[in-house]
């Protein structure tokens, strides 16, 4: 059964990595994508065996100028049939405040992410959450790793655990021992409902490049996902520490 699979996949990833500890309240960023409603749900159906014993809550974040979103009556029926409690807020692309005629402007993917996170970091301290659950899956994560090599010249990726020095908050990624392949066949099998709008600019980012370029590398070596994850684990980069003033 493909939901028990997935099921102990991400029981696998928050007992390997640490990521749910009695006490804890978690707050889920639901974009409304197929990975943050699959992560809703597995967090909603653990916390009801209470092993460990935590909270779910969850934050719809929408942006006024970049039109990426699901129904809100369809979120907020999902997150009531889960017992989850659901926050739906609107931010905007502000002007930096330091930005001079002269700057290169910064790409919208990147403000809309910043400003995405922004809202999370500060619904959470208001719920008096201390984790973040982020539904990236193993694909994004091995992808990241290759941007990263591609374009920055390091070797890094968004860990599974990433916990914040200066304040009692972490991001945990639970869905970091699922392929995207089986998210997919479980969104279409449970019916899960597709975004509304499609963000205009998820096909003109670097991560699309390097989707291509992992399919190519697949075809190549198909066990490359495993080596690849492999170094991420040697080389200790699936947990992290981070100052606060770093995000």
């Amino acid at each position: 059964m493909l939901l028990k699979k997935l099921n102990e996949r991400f029981v696998k990833a928050f007992v390997q990595f640490k990521l749910l500890g009695d006490g804890d309240h978690v707050l889920v960023g639901l974009s409304g994508g197929k990975d943050s409603l699959l992560l809703t749900e597995l967090l909603a159906r653990r916390a009801r065996i209470g092993h460990p014993h935590f909270r779910v809550e969850a934050i719809h974040v929408r942006m006024a100028e970049i039109h990426y979103e699901t129904s809100a009556d369809y979120l907020q029926q999902f997150c009531a049939d889960l017992d989850v409690p659901l926050h739906i807020v609107t931010t905007s692309l502000a002007p930096e405040p330091d930005a001079t005629p002269k700057a290169k402007p910064k790409p919208p993917c990147f403000l809309c992410s910043w400003y995405r996170r922004k809202e999370l970091f500060n619904m959470a301290q208001q719920l008096g959450c201390n984790k973040i659950a982020l539904g990236h899956h193993r694909d994004d994560i091995i992808h990241t790793a290759l941007m990263n090599l591609v374009f920055q010249g390091r070797f890094g990726t968004m860990p599974a655990l990433l916990e914040m020095r200066r304040m009692p908050l972490s991001i945990i990624r639970p869905l970091c021992l699922i392929d995207e392949a089986d998210i997919s066949r479980y969104a279409l099998l449970s019916d899960y409902r597709k975004l509304t709008k499609q963000c205009p600019h998820e096909h003109d980012t670097n991560r699309t490049t390097v989707a291509d370029l992992y399919r190519q590398i697949e075809q190549m070596n198909p066990e490359a996902r495993y080596s690849i994850w492999k170094a991420l684990e040697q080389e200790g980069k699936l947990t992290e520490r981070l100052n606060s003033s770093e995000t």
